[in-house]
Protein backbone atom coordinates (compact mmCIF):
# COMPACT_ATOMS: atom_id res chain seq x y z
CA UNK A 1 0.00 0.00 0.00
CA UNK A 2 0.52 3.21 -0.76
CA UNK A 3 0.19 6.69 1.27
CA UNK A 4 0.65 10.14 0.19
CA UNK A 5 1.11 12.32 3.28
CA UNK A 6 0.97 15.99 3.02
CA UNK A 7 4.15 16.57 4.78
CA UNK A 8 3.75 20.72 5.13
CA UNK A 9 0.41 20.65 6.56
CA UNK A 10 -0.76 21.19 10.04
CA UNK A 11 1.10 23.42 13.21
CA UNK A 12 3.70 21.35 13.42
CA UNK A 13 4.71 20.61 10.55
CA UNK A 14 7.02 18.84 8.97
CA UNK A 15 8.56 17.35 11.83
CA UNK A 16 5.17 15.70 13.55
CA UNK A 17 4.82 14.37 10.22
CA UNK A 18 8.17 12.83 9.67
CA UNK A 19 7.75 11.75 12.98
CA UNK A 20 4.71 10.11 12.91
CA UNK A 21 5.59 8.39 9.43
CA UNK A 22 8.86 7.00 10.50
CA UNK A 23 7.22 5.13 13.35
CA UNK A 24 4.99 3.57 11.06
CA UNK A 25 6.60 2.52 8.92
CA UNK A 26 8.92 0.79 11.34
CA UNK A 27 5.62 -1.01 12.08
CA UNK A 28 3.32 -1.24 8.96
CA UNK A 29 3.86 -2.83 5.59
CA UNK A 30 3.40 0.37 4.43
CA UNK A 31 5.34 3.04 1.39
CA UNK A 32 4.66 6.41 2.10
CA UNK A 33 5.42 9.60 -0.42
CA UNK A 34 5.74 13.06 1.52
CA UNK A 35 4.75 16.19 -0.15
CA UNK A 36 6.16 19.16 0.56
CA UNK A 37 9.58 21.39 0.56
CA UNK A 38 12.39 18.62 0.31
CA UNK A 39 14.95 20.56 1.86
CA UNK A 40 13.21 20.71 4.95
CA UNK A 41 11.52 17.14 5.09
CA UNK A 42 15.11 15.90 4.57
CA UNK A 43 16.58 17.66 7.26
CA UNK A 44 14.21 16.12 9.54
CA UNK A 45 14.21 12.57 8.10
CA UNK A 46 18.27 12.66 8.84
CA UNK A 47 17.29 12.24 12.56
CA UNK A 48 16.01 8.86 12.21
CA UNK A 49 16.76 5.81 11.54
CA UNK A 50 14.46 3.76 9.55
CA UNK A 51 13.33 1.50 6.48
CA UNK A 52 15.02 4.02 3.22
CA UNK A 53 13.05 2.41 0.57
CA UNK A 54 9.79 2.88 1.96
CA UNK A 55 9.68 7.07 2.87
CA UNK A 56 10.12 9.14 -0.95
CA UNK A 57 9.75 13.17 -0.92
CA UNK A 58 7.70 14.62 -4.02
CA UNK A 59 8.91 17.99 -3.69
CA UNK A 60 6.60 21.05 -4.02
CA UNK A 61 7.19 25.16 -3.79
CA UNK A 62 3.80 26.11 -2.60
CA UNK A 63 1.71 25.73 1.02
CA UNK A 64 -2.16 26.06 1.43
CA UNK A 65 -2.93 28.19 4.48
CA UNK A 66 -6.05 27.64 7.10
CA UNK A 67 -6.38 31.61 5.79
CA UNK A 68 -7.17 30.81 2.08
CA UNK A 69 -9.73 30.23 0.68
CA UNK A 70 -10.23 26.94 0.12
CA UNK A 71 -11.60 26.49 -3.62
CA UNK A 72 -9.39 29.64 -4.85
CA UNK A 73 -6.14 27.84 -3.04
CA UNK A 74 -6.53 24.58 -5.08
CA UNK A 75 -7.11 26.40 -8.18
CA UNK A 76 -3.94 28.94 -7.89
CA UNK A 77 -1.04 26.52 -5.64
CA UNK A 78 -1.12 23.73 -8.22
CA UNK A 79 2.69 23.08 -6.74
CA UNK A 80 1.19 23.04 -2.89
CA UNK A 81 1.91 20.30 -0.78
CA UNK A 82 -1.76 19.60 -0.60
CA UNK A 83 -2.56 19.55 -4.30
CA UNK A 84 -0.11 17.32 -5.11
CA UNK A 85 -0.63 14.63 -2.56
CA UNK A 86 -4.69 14.74 -3.52
CA UNK A 87 -3.36 14.55 -7.26
CA UNK A 88 -1.19 11.14 -6.24
CA UNK A 89 -4.63 9.29 -5.76
CA UNK A 90 -6.42 10.43 -8.33
CA UNK A 91 -3.87 9.42 -10.35
CA UNK A 92 -3.51 5.57 -8.99
CA UNK A 93 -0.38 6.30 -7.37
CA UNK A 94 -1.55 6.36 -4.06
CA UNK A 95 -4.34 5.14 -2.32
CA UNK A 96 -4.88 7.27 0.35
CA UNK A 97 -4.28 10.65 1.43
CA UNK A 98 -3.41 12.49 4.86
CA UNK A 99 -3.62 15.68 6.02
CA UNK A 100 -3.34 17.76 9.13
CA UNK A 101 -3.31 21.09 6.90
CA UNK A 102 -6.35 23.30 6.08
CA UNK A 103 -9.80 21.24 6.49
CA UNK A 104 -11.54 23.23 4.10
CA UNK A 105 -9.04 23.09 1.16
CA UNK A 106 -8.73 19.34 2.08
CA UNK A 107 -12.49 18.52 1.60
CA UNK A 108 -12.68 20.69 -1.20
CA UNK A 109 -9.82 18.83 -2.67
CA UNK A 110 -11.03 15.39 -1.71
CA UNK A 111 -14.26 16.50 -3.75
CA UNK A 112 -13.21 18.19 -6.88
CA UNK A 113 -9.72 16.40 -7.04
CA UNK A 114 -10.12 12.90 -5.64
CA UNK A 115 -13.67 12.82 -6.59
CA UNK A 116 -16.91 11.48 -4.67
CA UNK A 117 -18.22 7.90 -5.57
CA UNK A 118 -20.65 7.84 -7.98
CA UNK A 119 -24.18 8.29 -6.50
CA UNK A 120 -22.63 9.94 -3.56
CA UNK A 121 -24.35 13.61 -3.21
CA UNK A 122 -22.21 15.07 -0.71
CA UNK A 123 -18.68 14.02 1.19
CA UNK A 124 -18.48 14.48 4.96
CA UNK A 125 -16.35 14.25 7.59
CA UNK A 126 -17.38 11.80 10.25
CA UNK A 127 -14.73 11.58 13.37
CA UNK A 128 -14.98 9.08 15.83
CA UNK A 129 -15.38 10.15 19.62
CA UNK A 130 -15.29 8.51 23.28
CA UNK A 131 -18.55 7.92 25.16
CA UNK A 132 -19.51 7.12 27.84
CA UNK A 133 -20.04 3.48 27.03
CA UNK A 134 -18.14 3.10 23.65
CA UNK A 135 -17.12 5.49 20.90
CA UNK A 136 -19.76 6.91 18.54
CA UNK A 137 -19.07 8.87 15.32
CA UNK A 138 -20.89 12.24 14.11
CA UNK A 139 -21.64 12.40 10.64
CA UNK A 140 -21.65 15.08 9.50
CA UNK A 141 -19.29 17.14 11.63
CA UNK A 142 -19.20 20.23 9.24
CA UNK A 143 -18.34 19.73 6.11
CA UNK A 144 -21.89 20.39 4.91
CA UNK A 145 -23.57 23.22 6.07
CA UNK A 146 -27.00 23.07 3.88
CA UNK A 147 -28.05 19.42 3.45
CA UNK A 148 -31.25 17.68 2.11
CA UNK A 149 -32.96 14.48 3.63
CA UNK A 150 -31.01 12.41 1.32
CA UNK A 151 -28.29 13.75 2.18
CA UNK A 152 -28.14 12.58 5.52
CA UNK A 153 -29.36 8.77 4.73
CA UNK A 154 -26.08 9.25 2.43
CA UNK A 155 -24.39 9.75 5.82
CA UNK A 156 -26.03 7.30 8.03
CA UNK A 157 -25.14 4.41 5.63
CA UNK A 158 -21.50 5.41 4.90
CA UNK A 159 -21.60 5.30 9.06
CA UNK A 160 -22.53 2.11 8.99
CA UNK A 161 -20.14 0.80 6.81
CA UNK A 162 -17.21 1.98 8.52
CA UNK A 163 -18.62 1.24 11.84
CA UNK A 164 -18.70 -2.06 10.68
CA UNK A 165 -15.71 -2.70 8.55
CA UNK A 166 -13.32 -0.22 11.20
CA UNK A 167 -14.60 -0.87 14.87
CA UNK A 168 -16.02 -4.18 13.78
CA UNK A 169 -19.73 -3.23 15.05
CA UNK A 170 -22.21 -5.64 14.02
CA UNK A 171 -25.34 -3.84 13.26
CA UNK A 172 -24.17 -1.04 14.84
CA UNK A 173 -27.09 1.42 15.75
CA UNK A 174 -28.18 4.97 13.98
CA UNK A 175 -29.75 7.76 14.93
CA UNK A 176 -30.60 11.34 14.49
CA UNK A 177 -29.59 13.93 16.38
CA UNK A 178 -32.94 16.26 17.16
CA UNK A 179 -34.28 18.23 20.10
CA UNK A 180 -36.28 15.75 21.33
CA UNK A 181 -37.19 12.29 20.54
CA UNK A 182 -40.55 12.17 19.09
CA UNK A 183 -40.61 11.71 15.31
CA UNK A 184 -42.53 14.82 14.87
CA UNK A 185 -39.65 16.93 16.54
CA UNK A 186 -37.53 19.23 14.84
CA UNK A 187 -37.13 20.94 11.29
CA UNK A 188 -38.47 19.71 8.37
CA UNK A 189 -35.18 18.12 7.56
CA UNK A 190 -35.50 16.26 10.66
CA UNK A 191 -39.17 15.30 9.97
CA UNK A 192 -37.99 13.66 6.33
CA UNK A 193 -34.50 12.55 7.28
CA UNK A 194 -36.30 10.59 9.55
CA UNK A 195 -38.76 8.46 7.41
CA UNK A 196 -36.23 7.86 4.76
CA UNK A 197 -34.06 6.48 7.83
CA UNK A 198 -37.24 4.74 9.19
CA UNK A 199 -37.56 3.04 5.79
CA UNK A 200 -33.50 1.30 5.46
CA UNK A 201 -32.71 -1.96 6.41
CA UNK A 202 -30.93 -1.28 9.32
CA UNK A 203 -30.44 -0.52 13.17
CA UNK A 204 -32.47 2.99 13.56
CA UNK A 205 -32.90 3.69 16.96
CA UNK A 206 -34.85 7.08 15.88
CA UNK A 207 -34.22 10.60 17.49
CA UNK A 208 -31.36 11.32 19.97
CA UNK A 209 -30.91 14.33 22.47
CA UNK A 210 -27.78 16.01 22.02
CA UNK A 211 -27.45 15.48 25.94
CA UNK A 212 -27.52 11.66 25.15
CA UNK A 213 -25.12 11.87 22.61
CA UNK A 214 -22.01 11.65 24.51
CA UNK A 215 -23.05 8.47 26.35
CA UNK A 216 -21.99 6.12 23.43
CA UNK A 217 -24.88 4.14 23.50
CA UNK A 218 -25.78 4.89 19.87
CA UNK A 219 -22.89 4.41 16.99
CA UNK A 220 -23.32 6.51 14.46
CA UNK A 221 -25.06 10.01 15.10
CA UNK A 222 -26.37 11.55 11.73
CA UNK A 223 -27.04 15.29 11.20
CA UNK A 224 -25.86 18.45 9.03
CA UNK A 225 -22.66 19.69 8.95
CA UNK A 226 -23.91 22.71 11.35
CA UNK A 227 -25.47 20.77 13.86
CA UNK A 228 -22.52 18.26 13.91
CA UNK A 229 -19.80 20.18 13.83
CA UNK A 230 -21.33 22.43 17.24
CA UNK A 231 -21.46 18.79 18.78
CA UNK A 232 -17.88 18.16 18.24
CA UNK A 233 -16.61 21.26 19.52
CA UNK A 234 -19.04 21.77 22.43
CA UNK A 235 -17.63 18.25 23.35
CA UNK A 236 -13.97 19.33 22.90
CA UNK A 237 -14.87 22.49 24.92
CA UNK A 238 -16.22 20.92 27.95
CA UNK A 239 -14.05 18.00 28.05
CA UNK A 240 -11.45 20.65 28.05
CA UNK A 241 -12.74 22.89 30.68
CA UNK A 242 -13.56 20.20 33.32
CA UNK A 243 -10.19 19.22 32.93
CA UNK A 244 -8.63 22.17 33.58
CA UNK A 245 -11.44 23.37 36.29
CA UNK A 246 -10.53 19.72 38.22
CA UNK A 247 -6.80 20.09 37.80
CA UNK A 248 -7.22 23.93 39.92
CA UNK A 249 -9.21 22.51 42.27
CA UNK A 250 -6.60 19.92 42.82
CA UNK A 251 -4.48 22.23 43.54
CA UNK A 252 -6.31 23.96 46.13
CA UNK A 253 -5.35 21.94 48.85
CA UNK A 254 -2.85 19.59 50.23
CA UNK A 255 -5.64 16.55 51.19
CA UNK A 256 -7.10 17.33 47.34
CA UNK A 257 -3.42 16.83 46.18
CA UNK A 258 -3.28 13.59 48.14
CA UNK A 259 -6.40 12.06 47.02
CA UNK A 260 -5.66 13.06 43.25
CA UNK A 261 -2.08 10.97 43.56
CA UNK A 262 -3.95 8.34 44.38
CA UNK A 263 -6.47 8.39 41.79
CA UNK A 264 -3.80 9.47 39.29
CA UNK A 265 -4.18 5.83 36.94
CA UNK A 266 -7.63 6.55 36.93
CA UNK A 267 -7.07 10.02 36.07
CA UNK A 268 -4.74 8.92 33.37
CA UNK A 269 -6.97 6.50 31.56
CA UNK A 270 -9.82 8.57 31.39
CA UNK A 271 -7.38 11.33 29.65
CA UNK A 272 -6.65 9.03 27.00
CA UNK A 273 -9.95 8.55 26.21
CA UNK A 274 -10.26 12.19 25.57
CA UNK A 275 -6.63 11.89 23.62
CA UNK A 276 -7.41 12.87 19.77
CA UNK A 277 -3.87 11.59 19.35
CA UNK A 278 -5.22 7.94 19.92
CA UNK A 279 -7.60 7.83 16.90
CA UNK A 280 -5.51 9.77 14.39
CA UNK A 281 -8.05 12.28 12.18
CA UNK A 282 -11.39 11.74 10.82
CA UNK A 283 -12.31 10.00 7.42
CA UNK A 284 -13.86 11.80 4.56
CA UNK A 285 -16.67 9.69 4.09
CA UNK A 286 -18.24 9.20 0.08
CA UNK A 287 -14.72 10.18 -1.54
CA UNK A 288 -13.60 7.71 -4.67
CA UNK A 289 -10.17 7.31 -1.99
CA UNK A 290 -9.15 7.00 1.06
CA UNK A 291 -9.01 11.15 2.76
CA UNK A 292 -8.08 11.03 6.12
CA UNK A 293 -8.19 14.34 7.78
CA UNK A 294 -6.07 14.93 10.79
CA UNK A 295 -6.22 17.43 13.44
CA UNK A 296 -4.36 20.31 12.98
CA UNK A 297 -1.99 20.10 15.91
CA UNK A 298 -1.35 16.54 15.53
CA UNK A 299 1.73 15.09 17.24
CA UNK A 300 4.09 12.21 15.81
CA UNK A 301 1.79 10.03 17.62
CA UNK A 302 -1.45 11.26 15.77
CA UNK A 303 0.52 11.35 12.47
CA UNK A 304 1.28 7.43 13.12
CA UNK A 305 -2.42 6.60 14.32
CA UNK A 306 -3.79 8.41 10.76
CA UNK A 307 -1.02 6.35 9.07
CA UNK A 308 -2.68 3.17 10.51
CA UNK A 309 -6.33 4.21 9.89
CA UNK A 310 -5.41 4.78 6.11
CA UNK A 311 -4.35 1.57 6.54
CA UNK A 312 -7.42 -0.17 7.85
CA UNK A 313 -9.61 1.46 5.56
CA UNK A 314 -7.75 0.35 2.70
CA UNK A 315 -7.25 -3.30 4.29
CA UNK A 316 -10.98 -3.77 5.02
CA UNK A 317 -12.03 -2.25 1.58
CA UNK A 318 -14.33 0.94 3.23
CA UNK A 319 -14.47 3.05 -0.02
CA UNK A 320 -15.37 -0.08 -2.15
CA UNK A 321 -18.05 -1.29 0.49
CA UNK A 322 -19.47 1.96 0.39
CA UNK A 323 -19.81 1.69 -3.42
CA UNK A 324 -21.59 -1.15 -3.41
CA UNK A 325 -24.20 0.36 -1.29
CA UNK A 326 -24.87 3.46 -2.73
CA UNK A 327 -25.75 1.29 -6.26
CA UNK A 328 -28.09 -0.70 -4.15
CA UNK A 329 -30.02 2.09 -2.88
CA UNK A 330 -30.19 3.57 -6.15
CA UNK A 331 -31.34 -0.03 -8.07
CA UNK A 332 -33.73 0.26 -5.35
CA UNK A 333 -34.88 3.55 -6.09
CA UNK A 334 -35.10 2.64 -10.02
CA UNK A 335 -37.30 -0.20 -9.25
CA UNK A 336 -39.84 2.19 -7.22
CA UNK A 337 -40.27 3.99 -10.49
Amino acid sequence: MIIAVDGMGGDFAPCAVVEGVVEAVKKQDVNIIITGQKEQIENELAKYNYPKDKIDILNTKEVITTGESPVMALRKKKDSSLVKALNLVKEGKADAVISAGSTGAFMAGSTLIVGRIRGVDRVALAPVMPGKNGNFMVIDAGANVDCKPQYLQQFSLMGKIYFESILKVNNPSIGLINIGEEEEKGNELAKSAYKLLKSMDFNFVGNVEPRDVTNGDVNVLVCDGVVGNTVLKMYEGVALNLFSMLREEIMKSFSSKLAAFILKPAFKSLKSKFDYTEYGGSPFLGCNGICVKAHGSSNGKAFKNAVMQAISCYENNVVGKIKSEIEKIHNAESNNI
